[in-house]
């Protein structure tokens, strides 16, 4: 009897290791299987553009780039139209245009206020709506003041409109995909305004008459209607957060000018689009025709790598920054620029027309490198310092720094033309240094989500130092909590985000 009861308990314990050996091997398989689907996947074909992002996010987006495309359509060719076609001096033509952004600046602020009040897709069809009446309008004035007032009419359109879409798109998302949102949201303005002047061109080239440009603004007018209709029909109309109390933060504008960071961010934000962008896209032509072999043929074709550049590569840009720090990322964006405009020296020491071909390329690859970075570093940061009653005014006051910059850069810059002409790239590179200096001062003050790793919620890093006019945490004993405005993107109102 010995033997049967002993190779019975035997059996039992040897079955018993062979359950506990399959459920190890069931436990290693599924870390394996964890590990592999959060691992980056390697950059294949397309799999570098995908964004994860909503059906509703990539139709807005798409309506984005139809609306820009008609922009595009009569960007290169508005003063040729009110000259040529409707008599009106060159100056009073470059007025009329500059009706346009001197309008849309004024309003933004006011866009901002009213988006912190309403919902921001009634404001984006309003805006749409708006600048379709000013810019078909264009097509039928014969007199200066009528041209004016249709530029006042669209500008106002489009401050409306820019800033409710900025919003809309971050309330359509969570915090985690704000970067791939603001990506998609560029490559989509881009490609609409390349693609249409492209188009434009060869309208323009074989039907050089008024009614051809009537018909291009006309067009334009159209597209902002059916972008308003795309949102109206196909865009879901999110809820805002509740919006705070004076007492828990204050409102309006002055609760914005009191954070500091963020009028650091704005103000470095200015320096960088002076420096990077508008210097390379308004004074690198001028600059190089005067002073370097290069053509006006080789001129268009390196702004046209620039933009060809950013299209392709702003989205998987996006996954590479996800993975530096913000300090880092908006410290080599700085450092970009001033290589970029550094190397456009080297292109006035050849006598080849071909090397300076060469170098501009080179230049126009690195600026679209530090565009890329800038736009999706920048945008969170500022999408997570807003308190949520205050979204819209924080982002009024970022899209506004960018046309501050885009209008400082060809001021200075065609000042300096004629005077000193290298101060402008080696200037320009050296106040980009000092910027990006002043970047990597902030340290862990600009809220990252890498800190928040090694930073949990439940051990509130007192190193930082970070605290923005957000909603104070009513917890005890852990000053750095605040409220991001994560509660935008998606989240129920009252929850918190811990940045």
């Amino acid at each position: 009897m010995f033997p049967v009861t002993y190779s019975a308990e035997l059996a039992r314990a040897h079955h018993r290791e062979l359950l506990d050996q399959a459920a190890h091997r069931r436990v290693v398989r599924d870390a394996r299987r964890a590990r592999r689907s959060t691992r980056p996947r390697r950059w294949c074909g397309l799999a570098g553009w995908r964004t994860g992002l909503s059906r509703p996010v990539i139709v807005l987006q798409a309506g984005t780039a139809a609306n820009y495309f008609g922009t595009g359509l009569i960007l290169p060719f508005e003063i040729i139209y009110l000259h040529q076609a409707r008599g009106f001096p060159t100056a009073t033509a470059g007025l009329v245009l500059a009706a346009v952004m001197i309008t849309a600046a004024v309003v933004t602020p006011f866009s901002g206020a009213l988006l912190d009040r309403f919902r921001a897709k009634p404001i984006l069809i309003i805006g749409n709506l708006v600048s379709a009446v000013g810019y078909a309008g264009l097509a039928f004035v014969e007199r200066p003041w009528q041209g004016f007032v249709c530029a006042a009419v669209g500008g106002a359109g489009f401050g409306l409109a820019n800033t409710a879409n900025q919003v809309l798109s971050l309330t359509l998302v969570s915090a985690e995909q704000r970067a791939s949102s603001i990506a998609l949201r560029r490559v989509a303005g881009n490609f609409g305004l390349g693609s249409g002047a492209t188009v434009a061109g060869f309208i323009v080239a074989s039907a050089d008459n008024p009614r051809t440009f009537q018909a291009l603004y006309l067009f334009d007018g159209l597209t902002f209607a059916v972008f308003a209709l795309v949102v109206l029909m196909a865009i879901p109309n999110p809820r805002t957060a509740n919006a705070a109390s004076a007492a828990d933060g204050g409102t309006g504008f002055r609760a914005v000018a009191r954070d500091r960071l963020f009028i650091v961010l704005i103000a470095a934000n200015i320096v960088l689009v002076m420096t990077g962008g508008a210097l390379f896209s308004n004074i690198l032509a001028p600059f190089a025709k005067a002073h370097t072999p290069a053509g006006p043929g080789v001129i268009g074709a390196v702004i046209f790598i620039n933009t060809f550049f950013i299209v392709v590569a702003q989205i998987p840009a996006t996954r590479v920054v996800k993975r530096m720090r913000r300090t880092h990322a908006l410290a080599a964006t700085s450092a970009l620029f001033a290589i970029g405009l550094l190397a456009v020296l080297l292109a006035t020491l050849t006598s080849s027309a071909l090397t300076a071909a060469a170098v501009l390329a080179g230049v126009a690859i690195v600026i679209a490198i530090g565009e890329c970075a800038q736009f999706i570093v920048l945008g969170p940061i500022v999408a997570d310092l807003a308190p949520p009653h205050l979204l819209g005014r924080y982002m009024s006051l970022y899209g506004l720094s960018f046309t501050a910059g885009v209008a400082l850069g060809p001021a200075v810059g065609g000042a300096l033309l004629t005077t000193a002409p290298d101060a402008i790239w080696w200037g320009g590179a050296l106040t980009l240094a000092l910027t990006g200096a002043g970047m990597l001062r902030l340290g862990d003050r600009i809220p990252d989500p890498l800190l928040q790793t090694q930073y949990p919620p439940s051990e509130p890093s007192a190193q930082s130092g970070w605290s923005p006019p957000a909603k104070r945490c009513p917890h005890p004993g852990s000053p750095d909590k605040t409220m991001s405005a994560a509660t935008h993107g998606g989240a129920a109102p009252g929850t918190t985000s811990w940045t």
